[in-house]
């Protein structure tokens, strides 16, 4: 085998060494520039995505926290307006009873004053009707026509009799 005879072998070894230093060269020349220029560029790109969704987490990371500060604020606002209307409300009912009672003592009121005016009307009626009775059995007894005089005389005397009675019915 011609190939590995030593003469054979050295100059067989030079070529090789020299065409792998051309293809490395070409390579390096040519090959390798383009190669990491594209690893390059997508290494820079991948970096710019990462740091685009990095801002992009923190941005919503940030409007996540507006949005739950918005939504506290929210809540505590509404808290507040029912409070509020729950103490209208009851604000309200207290002045509606206090009318409304205000309203009963005073229809209250006007029913004991007329109730008061009817009895001393009623008992007006009965004195006046007592006296005119008295009067009348006064006449029939004594047979005879009273004056003026005698009439008021005995009104007088018959009003005291049932007003005494009236107290002590009482």
């Amino acid at each position: 085998m011609p190939q590995f005879e030593s003469q054979f072998f050295s100059s067989l070894m030079f070529w090789e060494v020299v065409s792998f230093g051309i293809l490395l060269w070409v390579l390096w020349k040519f090959a390798f520039p383009p190669i990491l220029e594209t690893l390059e560029t997508r290494e820079r790109k991948i970096r710019e995505s990462l740091e685009q969704a990095d801002r992009h987490r923190a941005d919503a990371e940030c409007k996540m926290q507006e949005y739950e500060a918005k939504l506290s604020a929210a809540s505590k606002e509404a808290e507040a307006l029912l409070a509020q209307a729950k103490e209208r409300a009851q604000r309200l009912l207290e002045e509606n009873e206090q009318r409304l009672q205000v309203e009963a003592e005073r229809i209250k009121g006007n029913a004991q004053r007329e109730i008061e005016h009817e009895r001393r009307k009623a008992i007006e009626d009965i004195r006046n009707q007592t006296t005119d009775m008295a009067l009348l059995a006064a006449e029939k007894v004594l047979g005879r026509s009273l004056n003026d005089a005698d009439h008021r005389r005995m009104a007088d005397e018959a009003l005291q009799a049932v007003a005494e009675n009236y107290k002590r019915s009482r």
